[in-house]
């Protein structure tokens, strides 16, 4: 794969090759051995069929009368070279000059791979490229302009699309002039320059004279300038009129952006030729400048999660090598193979830096080059990759990768990012720039996936809206977790309690409670989802009722893995009722709790961090960050009192909390499922004394009456 990825040649078409060894027959003809060396390890022609093989002239030799047939072809797939004999024959008086000035060293032509697998058989895959454009704004397929040309016939024969292109009037003749340009033109053969344009300027278009052919002699005829970026064109030799040969220069190359308005044509005719019909050959498919909407068996195959888990299963092993894939068509994701992926072994170290910050920038760069995903995200900004697919990592691409991935060509490009495991040092949770990279992917329009291997599922990053937090949602809950009304469980890790029944007669009351209501919050069309930090105890009461109740079940977890040698936390492992979630590592646990955004938080007793969770949403209300709405409190009066009375009349005796003393009627001490209903009621139906102008508690919070 990264040999693809460094070479600008074409997978089907070798580099020029240069004449070795050269014998004059006679002033018309001479043998030639080219040899071609440099040739890209992925040259189809090394695994197909040498008949399928075929040299091409080049088209300045041919429209000064040259033509160059391929006789012998010896092909070296070791050490990436080629020799084919190759006969030249002159036409026409000019020929016969430019035959004489040929010697050894000129650069005269290439092999090109006439694949069958990749011959276009679908008119409309050439049919829907007319009036796209490159990057640059260049047609990737016209005739005489960018929306294309009714000069321009495209056909089904013989099972292959084939295109006949209108030849205009008249034929193409040479000033006098051409003679004295001929060892010029020898020259730039010796050094490989280009002569096409210098070429052009020695000829005349004559309109009125026939389009028939002499033998012995070369016809220049003419089409409209045809742009081509997205395939190879071949002349369909078999379908000339009769009479009439094509020189064998006649593959019209993709990386020209006008080629192909002057043909060579010999042999015998009196009947004039009114067209030249063209085949057509597809690129790399990274090179086909596909655009990922047209993909449909591509899309087919991402909505299909197996496909996904099958194609991460073909990444090498072992597990702790970084590797990546960029997919482009549905057969390169349903056949992946350990070679297509590309892996990087990481090299963990420290950077300088701020005070040492050239150091720092240079180790920087070294270490964005040594990621699986950089050599296609560099491709795409250098024009190797111009087709639109998804990338595939084992881990989600580090951070500092951030400038390749939201750069304005990559952005085009990449339409998805899929990964196994969020983090390559701490597995499943994500770091603060992770989040953040996240963040700006999803406003840069790019999705990005957690092929999940815990719940089975793929999940999207969906943000909430006007909301800066996400979560990685299943494709099939995106749109209940955009517009859903969030509840949300806090409480102790280490015990559950008896609060099971109450919490699922609780949520199914609300459910229940929809139709009723046509409150923002809470409507026949509002979605419910339900947020836990994901662990055992009240957390896994949480949502285990949700996944019950088919209310989406949602969790923010803590890397709250035990550390060696460190017993001060318990560890908490992930419940199994979760099917959305967000991940964070233990040093960003008060981010964490910043992002639980819940709209209708409610507290099962707790420890430590229930209380630290309660101060949360105390500040939030009194700040105004956040709706003012109820918070349940489920439990024993006694437990409520013990917990927040003495902390409130503390801060009310000192002072402290003036003219925040209404926060009390936000929370609301319950023993049951139906004193919660009664509050969620009064608020939806706007009964509910509560906020800044509602009524101060002594204790706190309200004790919520049968």
């Amino acid at each position: 794969m990264d040999d693809f990825l460094i070479t600008e040649q074409y997978d089907l078409a070798t580099p020029d090759g240069s004449i070795t060894n050269l014998q004059s027959i006679d002033e018309r003809h001479s043998q030639a051995t080219v040899f071609i060396e440099n040739i890209s390890p992925k040259f189809v022609g090394f695994e197909i069929d040498k008949q399928l093989i075929f040299f091409n002239i080049k088209s300045t030799l041919a429209q000064v009368g040259i033509n160059g047939i391929g006789e012998e072809y010896e092909l070296d797939q070791k050490n990436l070279c080629a020799q084919i004999k190759v006969r030249l024959t002159a036409f026409g008086s000019i020929g016969i000059e430019m035959l004489k000035l040929i010697q050894v060293g000129s650069s005269i032509g290439r092999l090109f791979a006439a694949d069958e697998r990749r011959r276009v058989r679908n008119p409309d895959y050439i049919s829907r490229m007319f009036g796209r454009s490159d990057r640059w704004g260049k047609p990737l397929l016209s005739l005489g302009g960018l929306q294309g040309s009714n000069d321009l016939i495209l056909d089904k024969i013989d099972g292959r699309t084939v295109a006949y292109l209108t030849l205009q009037n008249g034929h193409v003749e040479y000033d006098s002039s051409i003679y004295g340009f001929l060892p010029t033109l020898a020259k730039a053969l010796l050094t490989k320059t280009r002569m096409r344009d210098a070429l052009r300027l020695h000829q005349n278009w004559k309109p009125l004279l026939p389009r028939n052919v002499v033998e012995g002699e070369i016809l220049l005829a003419r089409t409209l300038p045809l742009h081509i970026r997205t395939v190879f064109a071949k002349v369909v030799g078999h379908l000339l009129s009769p009479g009439y040969q094509h020189t064998t220069a006649s593959i019209l190359q993709p990386d020209t952006f006008a080629s192909g308005d002057i043909y060579e044509l010999f042999g015998q005719s009196k009947r004039e030729i009114t067209d030249i019909p063209l085949e057509f050959y597809t690129l790399e498919a990274y090179r086909e400048y596909v655009f990922f909407s047209d993909r449909d068996q591509l899309q087919t195959c991402l909505e299909d999660k197996q496909v996904l888990f099958n194609a991460f299963e073909t990444a090498p092993k072992p597990l702790d090598l970084h590797a990546a894939v960029y997919i482009v068509k549905e057969k390169q994701i349903l056949n992946l193979k350990a070679d297509d992926w590309i892996t990087r072994a990481p090299r963990l170290h420290e950077f300088p830096g701020a005070l040492h910050s050239t150091r720092q920038a240079l180790m920087v760069e070294r270490y964005i080059e040594q990621q699986p995903s950089y050599p296609f995200l560099k491709s795409i900004e250098n024009g190797l990759i111009t087709s639109q697919g998804i990338l595939l990592c084992r881990y989600f691409p580090s951070p500092l990768m951030k400038r390749l991935l939201l750069s304005d060509l990559v952005q085009r490009c990449l339409k998805g990012i899929y990964f196994l495991y969020p983090s390559f040092s701490n597995i499943n949770f994500f770091s603060a720039e992770d989040r953040y990279i996240l963040h700006d992917l999803e406003k840069f329009g790019i999705p990005t996936y957690w092929v999940d291997k815990t719940s089975g599922e793929i999940l999207l990053y969906t943000q909430k809206p006007e909301r800066d937090y996400g979560m990685f949602v299943p494709l099939h809950s995106v749109e209940t977790f955009i517009k859903s009304t969030v509840f949300g469980i806090y409480g102790s890790n280490l015990t559950s309690g008896q609060f099971k029944e109450e919490i699922l007669r609780l949520m199914s009351g609300v459910l229940a409670m929809r139709p009723e209501m046509s409150h923002p919050f809470l409507s026949k069309q509002t979605p419910l989802a339900l947020v836990t930090g994901g662990g055992p105890g009240a957390m896994e009461i949480g949502n285990q009722v949700a996944k019950e109740l088919n209310i989406l079940s949602c969790a923010n977890m803590v890397d709250f893995r035990a550390k060696e040698g460190d017993p001060v936390i318990n560890e908490q492992i992930q419940n199994p009722y979760i099917e959305a979630k967000m991940t964070y590592r233990l040093d960003k646990l008060v981010e964490r709790q910043a992002e639980f955004n819940l709209d209708f938080p409610i507290f099962l007793p707790g420890g430590i961090g229930t209380d630290f969770e309660y101060s949360l949403e105390e500040v939030r209300r009194k700040v105004g960050s956040v709706n003012i709405t109820p918070i349940l409190l489920f439990g024993e009066v006694d437990y409520w009192k013990e917990k927040i009375t003495s902390k409130f009349k503390c801060n009310l005796r000192t002072g402290t909390i003036k003219g925040s003393e209404w926060v009390t009627n936000c929370f609301y001490c319950i023993q049951n499922a139906e004193q919660g209903l009664k509050v969620y009621r009064d608020y939806f139906q706007g009964n509910l004394k509560i906020g800044k102008d509602g009524p101060i508690y002594e204790d706190g919070f309200v004790i919520q009456k049968e």
